[in-house]
């Protein structure tokens, strides 16, 4: 395993004015590793209003209910995402007490709050300047707040998303699998997570020294390349994280592939993995966005 700190991350500012920008990044480093491998960038938001707690509060107030998620945050890598156990107290009541009540808390879509909206676009404005030329056509931008107690775990799962990950405030340690080996991540395992099986996985052990380990603190980033299989360890404090996101229409199709190929296999057929065929993937993207059309008439 790869392990990866602060020091192994370069910087250089994404905007002309120097020390202004809120994200930076090495540009080559973005430019070969992007949407292929995880890379550290840097930001300026560990001193921002919005991810005060008292501001967190008021967001999850505002917020609605199927947008926030929390459970214990006391649970092993491998665990069905339906029998993860609450924690027993309200949404509130997680927040205020989340230095000591052992919790992992996600706030979903922010960005249905004006301001929030606002930095999640000022952020992803930077991003977009470097990941249009490698994927172009950034949509549905999203971001989520994570607020986390000492030493909780986020079990081992996929994201469907282009995904920069802000550490806030405190630090954890996130491990990462390369998502592109089949060894690791089968395609059977991405035809159901493209299926809505659920994000989280079944976790390996003979692959726990794979893969890449980042120590985040405070003012670090991380990019996650799209169903790059990861788990996280929050460090001995109080964790806050901004995640921002956004899809491309290339995402689209892997996940009219996968979809289509997942009902091939229930057919007792062997489907062709996407990357494979150039030709078959063009026929069954289309025959999925027919039968698309015709189920919403």
């Amino acid at each position: 395993m790869q392990t990866i700190d602060h020091a192994a991350a370069v910087r250089c500012e994404t905007s002309s004015g120097a020390g202004s920008a809120l994200l930076s990044f090495d540009e080559s480093t973005f430019a070969e590793c992007f949407s292929r491998r995880p890379f550290l960038i840097e930001h300026r938001l560990a001193d921002h209003p919005l991810f005060e707690m008292e501001r967190i509060l008021e967001l999850s107030r505002a917020l609605p209910e199927s947008c926030i998620e929390y459970n214990a945050g006391d649970l092993p890598l491998s665990i069905d995402l339906s029998r993860t156990p609450r924690n027993g107290l309200s949404v509130e009541e997680t927040l205020r007490r989340i230095e000591s009540c052992r919790s992992w808390m996600v706030l979903k879509y922010v960005e249905q709050n004006a301001a929030y909206r606002e930095l999640l676009e000022e952020c992803l404005s930077l991003v977009r300047l470097h990941s249009e030329p490698i994927v172009p056509g950034m949509s549905n931008a999203q971001a989520f707040v994570f607020v986390t107690s000492p030493g909780s775990v986020t079990p081992y799962h996929i994201d469907p998303e282009h995904n920069f990950l802000l550490q806030v405030r405190g630090s954890k340690t996130v491990r990462m699998l390369d998502g592109s080996d089949r060894e690791i991540l089968s395609d059977e395992e991405l035809e159901g997570f493209y299926s809505d099986a659920g994000r989280n996985l079944e976790f390996d052990e003979t692959h726990r020294k794979k893969g890449w380990k980042f120590l985040l603190a405070g003012g670090m980033g991380l990019h996650f390349p799209v169903t790059y299989p990861h788990w996280v360890q929050n460090g001995a404090e109080v964790s806050v994280s901004f995640s921002i996101t956004f899809r491309t229409p290339d995402l689209d199709k892997r996940q009219a592939l996968y979809r289509t190929n997942a009902r091939l296999r229930r057919f007792g057929l062997k489907p062709a993995p996407p990357g494979r065929s150039a030709w078959r993937d063009e026929l069954k993207f289309q025959g999925y966005r027919v039968v698309r059309r015709l189920l919403r008439k």
